[in-house]
């Protein structure tokens, strides 16, 4: 019984500031316009200030662990290849294709895999997800343009330079290799700066779950749920199992076991939905994917936190 209670007490606090966002949005006290400019202030400024600030002020040599940032990575290169090689044997169009692979293995560590690993260890925990974070998002961005670009055969060869740029030039990435160049030489941060930092960053998690929550539409739930509830599961539940099947075998124990299984476990990211658009995606099916993934994200995080807590691993 004390288990289920410290489960509830590290995911319900996530959802139900979620489900705040959607309360907002159903009593109109927040928009559409309102929710995009919002999004984009996340993505845009306070999630890089955030990252920027938790990793440049942390120890790199403690927080920093190779065999978390391996073992996670090696979880998404074999979530691609195994969507990948499985939708073409099920002679999935190009379309249907790309989308349920991306959906499959790339997941919301922004904004959902950050606020549980802070629910779940606190500070410390935060930090050492922003610092793997700052490792996986371009390996995310690498093969989320290959899944969705190789069913088509190059067909979009000519915007993939543009991809690549925008993959290079993400704020999140930006923001993270900053970090770690600041921690790993131990730079200074003014203490005006740094007080500062403290207040706005403060703000990055609960405006990103409002926006979750604001952003939900049970209209995007519609087209082929079979395949979106194929690709959730996958995300989910198969993922995480995953990187308890990578990590522990590289070493990976306690509060760093934690967080590489809980980030590999987050629902499909909101980006999945705007790449399947602009790459001839099935853009409907993406947008399944994300809304049920995150709906359902509640009851696999729980799940997870009791088998693997349950069996002392966590």
């Amino acid at each position: 019984m004390q288990l289920f209670s410290e489960t509830i007490t590290i995911v319900l606090p996530i959802f139900l500031v979620i489900g705040l966002g959607t309360l907002l949005k159903q009593f109109k006290l927040v928009d559409d316009p309102f929710l995009n400019l919002t999004n984009r202030l996340v993505y845009v400024v306070f999630l890089p200030l955030l990252l920027f600030y938790k990793i440049g002020t942390a120890d790199f040599s403690h927080f920093f662990n190779g065999s978390l940032v391996l073992g996670s990575s090696l979880v998404i290169v074999l979530g691609f290849f195994l969507t990948y090689f499985y939708t073409g044997w099920q002679n999935y169009s190009p379309s249907v294709r790309g989308s349920f692979c991306q959906g499959s293995f790339r997941g919301n560590l922004a904004y959902i895999g950050l606020a549980i690993c802070l629910n779940a260890y606190g500070e410390e925990g935060l930090t050492k997800a922003g610092i793997l974070m700052g490792f996986l998002v371009p390996v995310l961005n690498l093969f989320a343009i290959l899944a969705l670009l190789l069913p088509h055969h190059g067909e979009e060869k000519e915007k993939t330079p543009n991809l690549i740029v925008q993959t290079i030039l993400n704020p999140l990435i930006i923001a993270s290799f900053l970090g770690i160049i600041w921690s790993y030489w131990n730079l200074p941060i003014p203490i005006i700066i740094d007080h500062s930092l403290k207040i706005t960053t403060g703000l990055t998690l609960p405006l990103a779950l409002l926006a979750i929550g604001g952003g939900f539409s049970f209209t995007r739930l519609k087209g082929d749920l079979k395949h979106a509830g194929l690709a959730s599961t996958i995300k989910l539940i198969l993922l995480p199992l995953l990187a308890c099947f990578f990590l522990v075998p590289l070493g990976v124990t306690g509060t760093d076991l934690g967080i590489g299984i809980l980030m590999a476990g987050t629902p499909a990211a909101t980006a999945t939905y705007i790449m399947a658009q602009q790459m001839k995606g099935d853009a409907e099916l993406a947008g399944s994917i994300v809304m049920l993934s995150t709906l359902v994200s509640a009851f696999s995080y729980t799940l997870l936190l009791l088998i693997f807590k349950g069996t002392g691993l966590l």
